[in-house]
């Protein structure tokens, strides 16, 4: 079956950085899109970035334009997430997702948390 597993979250401090990871396994990882969403407490699910099969176009949510950056690497079936500039806005739990050609996101990971606090 399809597993999308985030790894890398954790306490940071605003101003600070992290990395996600999304290891994939139980697809052709080359043959989708992939996202990152995230779930702040009392809030909905919110889009923050996504890339295309290839990894040649990126997409960014306003609020994470500039300091998030979104990549992937095939030949390892993951998919990243490099946070810059954390603010306590960010903090959330982030999730990785699957997007098929023409469809919405299908498949997620169960996430991992991000705390920005001084």
């Amino acid at each position: 079956e399809v597993q999308l597993v985030e790894s890398g979250g954790g306490l940071v401090q605003p101003g600070g950085s992290l990395r996600l990871s999304c290891a994939a396994s139980g697809f052709t990882f080359s043959s989708y899109a992939m996202s990152w969403v995230r779930q702040a407490p009392g809030k909905g699910l919110e889009w923050i970035s996504g890339i295309n099969s290839g990894g040649s176009s990126t997409d960014y949510a306003f609020s994470v334009k500039g300091r998030f950056t979104i990549s992937m690497a095939n030949a390892k079936n993951t998919l990243y997430l490099q946070m810059n500039s954390l603010e306590p806005e960010d903090a959330a739990v982030y999730c990785c997702a699957r997007k098929p050609s023409g469809s919405n996101l299908d498949s997620w990971g169960q996430g991992t948390q991000v705390t920005v606090s001084s």
